[in-house]
């Protein structure tokens, strides 16, 4: 799965928290290995930290899920824990279902 990670702002992000991001985004890929792609975006606006994660799967599927909190280490945990219940959602859903919600979507 190829990862991107990248900042919005001119805020800086350690390296070790770029590099628990590619540790998570491991993990989640493990969730599904249909995944092709994704994206970890970090930003700052005044006091609020946010990350978002942008997933790519086989099919057409886009997962989004965003977090905030007091540091950047904090807006990806709540991040990952929001991707990581739209995963298992999805993989909970039949095949049937999957196929006409993305075609609705």
């Amino acid at each position: 799965m190829r990862t991107t990670i990248s900042v919005r702002t001119s805020a800086e992000v350690p390296d070790p928290v770029r590099a628990r991001a590619g540790v998570l985004l491991d993990r989640l890929s493990k969730l599904s290995p249909g995944a092709l792609e994704a994206t970890v975006v970090f930003d700052m606006e005044f006091v609020k930290h946010t990350a978002e994660i942008r997933l790519h799967a086989r099919g057409g599927h886009w997962l989004v899920a965003t977090g905030s909190g007091r540091d950047h280490r904090s807006a990806l945990d709540r991040t990952a824990e929001k991707l990581k219940r739209q995963l298992t959602k999805t993989a909970a859903l039949p095949r049937s279902r999957r196929r006409s919600q993305a075609r609705r979507a």
